[in-house]
């Protein structure tokens, strides 16, 4: 239950962070559709544990393997599935943690519902699981991509209280990629790298907003009332972990403009396209795409599992303490920026797909 996403093109993920592997199974995917299989592997490299000094140092390759729905390089249209080995396991660090709650983790729900989990590295609840997403999203930029040349760009906005100065309109992945914090702003993105180090000499963790853009997005993509593409999108990037809080176009800071100044006038154009002299609705009007740039960010909280010793209770109820001693990111962001990526391209190719569906037969 609630492992699956998406309608048409739809993905379903498995497996724990310490079990045998993690994967997915893409449902939906259009056949004769040429994948760039080195760019699914690389979008798993962004996404990769012990990639910089940043992150977490458990290593892995997270090399993917393909097993169905491809033949030489094509999509077959059919279920294509992937899955990803792990290797560095250690469930001995989580020994403390199978008696005592991991404050602010999911151990303590997951107990209350099921009676039972996977208490090694959290399980379903673990990161590791956003492995299959990014899979499954590159394969989903790829559809993007060949079908209306759409671009989908994520970048760390701010960590902690430091934000950056980013151009949505012009921000390009070789900027993004330039430094291990993923923040396209080089002078804001060494003090980002600073912060998060010495914050995590504590033995302490911090959050931050994560800020992407869909450039080239075809024009019709959402339904009306409950299919909105913005709840869509809102949904799909909710799920990630550690995710506090979603904003589109002004989002919350357009609440401080009147509606004379926030309304998005359009202009007219030589080929009848859709076009607005300015993009406070990011992209989205009525819950249907106007062809502007998507512009979204994502909240992310601090990592809940830290070094320093914090008050909790163990399964029976009774007051204990716990400090981590596993191998954890003292920040998420660098590593959620492919995750974002991921979530809002499958969200825009099940659209796509959607919109075919519906609206190409007139």
């Amino acid at each position: 239950m609630g492992s699956s996403f998406g309608d048409l093109f739809r993905i379903s993920t498995f497996g724990e962070s310490h079990g045998g592997g993690v994967g997915v199974i893409v449902d939906g995917c259009p056949p004769r559709l040429k994948l760039d299989l080195e760019a699914i592997q690389a979008d798993l490299d962004r996404r990769r544990p012990g990639q910089s000094r940043i992150t977490t140092p458990r290593k892995e390759a997270d090399q993917v393997e393909i097993l169905s729905g491809l033949l030489d390089g094509e999509t077959l249209g059919t279920p294509i599935a992937m899955v990803v080995r792990n290797k560095d396991q250690r469930p001995q660090d989580y020994k403390d943690m199978e008696v005592a709650f991991r404050p602010s983790h999911a151990d303590a729900t997951y107990q209350a519902k099921y009676g039972i989990q996977a208490r090694s590295g959290g399980g379903r609840a673990s990161a590791r699981e956003t492995i299959g997403r990014v899979a499954a999203g590159a394969i989903a930029r790829q559809l993007l991509r060949q079908a209306n040349g759409t671009e989908v760009i994520a970048w760390v906005k701010r960590i902690h209280d430091l934000e950056a100065s980013v151009d949505p309109n012009s921000v390009t992945p070789e900027q993004v990629e330039s430094n291990i914090v993923r923040c396209p702003d080089a002078r804001m993105a060494e003090q980002m790298i600073q912060r998060i180090e010495a914050i995590g000499q504590e033995g302490d963790s911090c959050g931050g907003v994560i800020e992407c853009v869909v450039r080239q997005a075809s024009t019709g993509l959402g339904m009306p009332v409950f299919d909105k593409l913005e709840a869509d999108l809102a949904k799909a990037v909710m799920s990630l972990p550690a995710t506090k809080g979603f904003e589109i176009g002004s989002g919350f800071a357009g609440t401080l403009l009147k509606g004379s100044a926030h309304n998005d006038a359009f202009l007219p154009t030589q080929d009848g396209t859709l076009h607005t002299a300015t993009n406070y609705s990011g992209g989205i009007q009525g819950g249907i795409s106007n062809g502007e740039p998507i512009v979204i960010r994502v909240a992310f909280k601090p990592t809940a599992t830290i070094r320093k010793e914090q008050q909790t209770i163990n399964a029976a109820g009774e007051a204990t303490t716990l400090s981590a001693k596993g191998r954890h990111d003292p920040c998420v962001l660098p590593r959620a920026v492919p995750m974002v990526e991921a979530m809002v391209s499958l969200v825009l190719a099940d659209h796509l797909l959607r919109q075919q569906g519906q609206c190409s037969l007139w």
